[in-house]
C-alpha cells in the first residue's frame, strides 16, 4: 500500500482516549459512575455523547477508542454493545495520554489521517468536528490543534472557568481537538517527552519550548503563532493553530462545575 496522503479522501480515523487514570476524579465521585467517560450528561454517558457525535460525521471513517480498562465495560452495556458489534475498536489504556495516542496511531494505516479527541467532549457536534476537519486538511501543516479565543466562550458562557493561556495576541483555551497528517504522527514521540519531563520544569522548558520561547511569554510578547512555531521547530513537525468559533468547542467536563454547565447548555438546546 502506498504511503502517500491523498487529502481528496477527506476521509479521517477517529481516536478517543477514555482512561480512567484516577478513583478520585471529581466527575466519578460526584456520580457515581463506573469511570468519568461513564459519567451521565443529561442522562446519557458522555463517552456515547462523543462517539454519536463522531459517527455522525461523514468525514469519519471509523472509530478508535483508548480505555476504559475492560473490567469496567459492563457498567456501560451501549459501549460494550457497540465494541462487541464492531462500531468501534477497543483498545486497552496506556499509562499515559501520549503514549495511549501513540499505541492508537499503530492501528491506523500510515497514510490515513487521524482525529485526536477525548471521552469527556460532551458538548462536541458534528457540525464542530466536520468545520475543524476541513480546515485541517486545508492546512498547510502536519499537525493542527484546535483552539478558540477566550473571549468566545465567556461571551456565550460568562460564568464558566477555562484554562486559559494568555498570550500577545489574546487570551486562548484549548479544543482538546487535533489532527495529524501522516508527517505529524511523530509529535506524540515529543508530547511522550514533554509528559516524561513534567517534573523536571526546567529541563521541560528548555527542551520543549526553549528559553527564548518562555522569556518571551514571561516578557508578555508571546504570540500564538510564536509559540507554536517554536514547538514546530523543536519537535520537527510543522503544527497550526486552527480557530473554531462555537463556544461549545471549548468546554470538555473536567470538574462538577463543568458538568453542570455542560447539562445546562444541553437543556437549553433541547
Amino acid at each position: 500500500m502506498s504511503d502517500a496522503f491523498n487529502p481528496a479522501s477527506q476521509q479521517f480515523v477517529a481516536l478517543v482516549l477514555a482512561a480512567d487514570r484516577t478513583g478520585k476524579d471529581p466527575i466519578t465521585q460526584h456520580t457515581g459512575a463506573a469511570c468519568k467517560a461513564f459519567a451521565p450528561v443529561d442522562g446519557i454517558p458522555m463517552i456515547i455523547r462523543v462517539l454519536d457525535t463522531l459517527m455522525a460525521c461523514n468525514q469519519i471513517s471509523s472509530i478508535i477508542l483508548c480505555g476504559p480498562p475492560e473490567s469496567l465495560h459492563a457498567h456501560c452495556p451501549e459501549l460494550k454493545q457497540r465494541i462487541v458489534s464492531g462500531q468501534v475498536k477497543w483498545l486497552p489504556n496506556m499509562d499515559s495520554p501520549s503514549r495511549s495516542a501513540e499505541s492508537g496511531l499503530n492501528h491506523v494505516c500510515r497514510n490515513t489521517p487521524v482525529l485526536l479527541t477525548t471521552a469527556d467532549h460532551a458538548l462536541l457536534t458534528p457540525g464542530i468536528v466536520q468545520n475543524f476537519l476541513q480546515k485541517s486538511l486545508a492546512a498547510n501543516s502536519d499537525a493542527t490543534v484546535g483552539a478558540i479565543n477566550q473571549n468566545v466562550i465567556a461571551a456565550a458562557f460568562p460564568n464558566a472557568k477555562r484554562t486559559v493561556i494568555r498570550l500577545n495576541d489574546g487570551g486562548f483555551c484549548g479544543c482538546n481537538l487535533f489532527t495529524f497528517k501522516p508527517q505529524g504522527r511523530s509529535v506524540v514521540k515529543f508530547w511522550r517527552k514533554a509528559e516524561d519531563l513534567r517534573k523536571r520544569p526546567w529541563r521541560l522548558i528548555a527542551q520543549v519550548l526553549g528559553f527564548k520561547t518562555v522569556l518571551s511569554y514571561l516578557l508578555g510578547s508571546l504570540t500564538l503563532h510564536q509559540a507554536l512555531a517554536a514547538v514546530s521547530e523543536k519537535s520537527g513537525v510543522t503544527i497550526q493553530a486552527i480557530m473554531l468559533d462555537d463556544p461549545r468547542a471549548g468546554v470538555d467536563v473536567d470538574k462538577v462545575e463543568d458538568l453542570v454547565l455542560a447539562e445546562s447548555i444541553l437543556r437549553s438546546e433541547s
